[in-house]
C-alpha cells in the first residue's frame, strides 16, 4: 500500500526557514520523481517543486526559485523541502506527491503558516 505522510510545517514568522519532510512507503521509492505541491482553501494545488529519481534534477515553480531547495534519501526513503526566506504568500497547505502506475498519491498534507 502506498502510503505518503508529511510532516514539518507550522507557523512562522517572514524571513523565517522551515524543512518539510515526507515519509514514503509502499513502492519502489528510488525509482520515482517525486514532487511537493501546495494549496490553499479555494484555489488550485499548484506544483512547487519536482526531483528526479537519483536527485541529479530538479525544478521549480519561478515564485520559489532560491529559496526553496528540495531534496530525497533514496535509503531513508523520504523525500524534503527545505523553505527559506519564507514569505506570507507561501502560507498553504504542502502535499508530497508521486507517480506509481497511472495514479498519483497524495499525502494529507502538512500546513505552513507565514505571519508576523
Amino acid at each position: 500500500q502506498v502510503r505518503l505522510v508529511e510532516f514539518g510545517g507550522g507557523l512562522v514568522q517572514p524571513g523565517d526557514s522551515l524543512r518539510l519532510s515526507c515519509a514514503a512507503s509502499g513502492f519502489n521509492f528510488d525509482s520515482k520523481l517525486m514532487r511537493w505541491s501546495r494549496q490553499a482553501p479555494g484555489h488550485q494545488r499548484e506544483l512547487v517543486a519536482s526531483i528526479s529519481e537519483d536527485g541529479s534534477i530538479t525544478q521549480y515553480v519561478d515564485n520559489v526559485k532560491g529559496r526553496f531547495t528540495i531534496s530525497r534519501d533514496n535509503v531513508k526513503n523520504m523525500v524534503f523541502l527545505q523553505m527559506n526566506s519564507l514569505k506570507p504568500e507561501d502560507t498553504d497547505d504542502y502535499y508530497c506527491n508521486g507517480r506509481v502506475g497511472t495514479t498519483i498519491h497524495w499525502g494529507q498534507g502538512t500546513p505552513v503558516t507565514v505571519s508576523s
